[in-house]
């Protein structure tokens, strides 16, 4: 709990108007105690300083260790953002098909909007309504970066150069519907109308004949108009950390029991940079003796071949990547417990958004310093099936681990600028290698590109039986003929 004591007494102030009377504003919270203080003269920024801090107290004193439904959530989006204006900006991406919005708060420097040089990351929870930990300490993360910033030096530096959007619900109708909370299986999993979230999105593999449902669409949405680069989906029934691909066929290596994205390497870090900073992820041992995780992390191939799913998705078409995020045994577990779930995932929650730093970033310009959207920039041997292109200020993030790659960047009707680079670890300093590329003929803007819908590596599987190619090989002639005949 908190307390607040106003007391007033004079101190000495710098310069020649004299001593002033000052009025201190002492906070009292676990772990330590907060000061304020304002010269009569500022009357006003002394009230907004216990305005502020009172409003501080309020939000931490509001938010209890227990499950928030509907118009708890939203009140507590609310207050933070009115807590905090600066820092955050609360906005709905859509509603679900029962009309609840779909809220997202944004936190950051800059939260109302993209600026060069920033990267861009989110977390989803409660896409399956009735998996509710991830909603619960992603409002108790909420709560802890806004309460640490300029309080916390690595937390200060992260939101001053990391724009964090955070969703605690994907699927609210589902939660609601869950009347008895259950560790299996409930019908609260679904929305409204009966279906699958994590079902329901275009699939790379093979065509998902769905209806897309309004909370996949407002997603899918969302994931087009911002430059996702990073992003984890939290979800219950299990401990582990999953990721790309959910799907597969032969053209990666699903054969084998395991589909292999060309960013495999980068997956398994960010999978392993969660399981190794949880409580007892990394340990692997899984929710019962008939399955065990090694370092608490699986292919989700390797796991279950899925259809439909957010984080190949994520992948393919938004150039985010994306893991999944078992976070409990139990999908619904007792309130008492949430306290327990926060601290065994507050580091590792903290120590994923870090890895959006992973890498290289840049420009892409013309001549006269003007950004070309939709050039293509691509780590050579790393070819994505749906290439990975500037966004409308030229922008580009790739994900790469420390190590020496040649950089590709390709604007259609030019030729390509190749760039050896050597990337390190920069995560601790909060950016990523700087490199931007300049296109001296080109005094036009790139035009508009995208990826179909359509099942991409299905076509990449039948050329595959036809010819007999390497992936690779596969990969660059998809990229040349999507440049050739956009």
């Amino acid at each position: 709990m908190e307390s607040a004591s106003v007391r007033g007494r004079a101190r000495p102030a710098t310069g020649d108007s004299g001593p002033r009377p000052a009025v201190w504003l002492q906070l009292r919270r676990r772990g330590g105690t907060m000061r304020a203080a304002a010269g009569v003269g500022g009357e006003r920024h002394l009230l907004s300083d216990v305005v502020g801090i009172l409003c501080l107290v309020s939000v931490a004193a509001a938010l209890d260790f227990k499950y928030h439904h509907a118009e708890e959530l939203e009140a507590y989006l609310k207050t933070v953002h009115a807590a905090y204006p600066s820092l955050t900006h609360l906005h709905s991406i859509g509603r679900s098909v029962e009309g609840r919005d779909l809220w997202v708060l944004v936190l950051g420097r800059f939260p109302t909007q993209h600026k060069i040089g920033i990267p861009e990351f989110k977390y989803v929870a409660n896409m399956h309504g009735d998996e509710t930990v991830g909603r619960e300490i992603l409002l108790h993360l909420i709560d802890f970066l806004v309460t640490s910033y300029r309080q916390d030096p690595v937390i200060t530096r992260l939101l001053n150069n990391t724009r964090i959007h955070i969703m605690p619900t994907m699927n609210p109708d589902g939660f609601e519907a869950t009347k008895v909370p259950d560790c299996y299986y409930t019908r609260g999993r679904y929305n409204k109308n009966g279906e699958d979230l994590n079902r329901n999105f275009p699939d790379a593999f093979e065509r998902n004949n769905v209806s897309i449902q309004p909370e996949t669409q407002a997603v899918m949405n969302w994931i087009k108009n911002e430059t996702f680069v990073l992003s984890a989906n939290l979800h219950g029934g299990a401990l582990v950390a999953s990721y790309t691909f959910d799907n597969g066929n032969s053209a990666t290596g699903s054969l084998e029991g395991y589909s292999r994205s060309p960013d495999d390497d980068v997956f398994i870090h960010l999978a392993k940079t969660y399981s190794f900073n949880h409580a007892s992820m990394y340990k692997g041992t899984g929710c019962d003796n008939r399955q065990t995780f090694p370092d608490g992390i699986t292919n989700g191939y390797s796991w279950y071949q899925l259809e439909g799913g957010m984080q190949d998705y994520n992948y393919v078409w938004g150039q985010c990547f994306e893991i999944t995020l078992e976070l409990s045994c139990c999908k619904y577990p007792p309130a008492d417990q949430l306290e327990k779930f926060w601290r065994d995932n507050k580091a590792a929650l903290i120590e994923y958004i870090k890895q959006v730093h992973l890498g290289i970033k840049g420009q892409v310009t013309d001549k006269s310093g003007n950004p070309i959207p939709n050039a293509i920039v691509e780590a050579q041997g790393r070819p994505h099936v749906c290439p990975y292109r500037t966004n409308e200020q030229g922008e580009y993030f790739l994900l790469l681990l420390p190590g020496t790659y040649v950089i590709n960047a390709t604007v259609p009707g030019f030729k390509s600028i190749l760039k050896t680079v050597e990337i390190r670890n920069n995560t601790g300093n909060f950016s990523a290698l700087k490199h931007d590329f300049t296109f001296p003929e080109v005094s036009m803007r790139s035009s508009a590109a995208s990826c179909p819908k359509t099942p991409l590596y299905q076509e990449l599987q039948w050329a595959s039986a036809a010819v007999k190619p390497t992936l690779h090989v596969i990969l660059v002639l998809m990229t040349v003929l999507l440049v050739i005949f956009q």
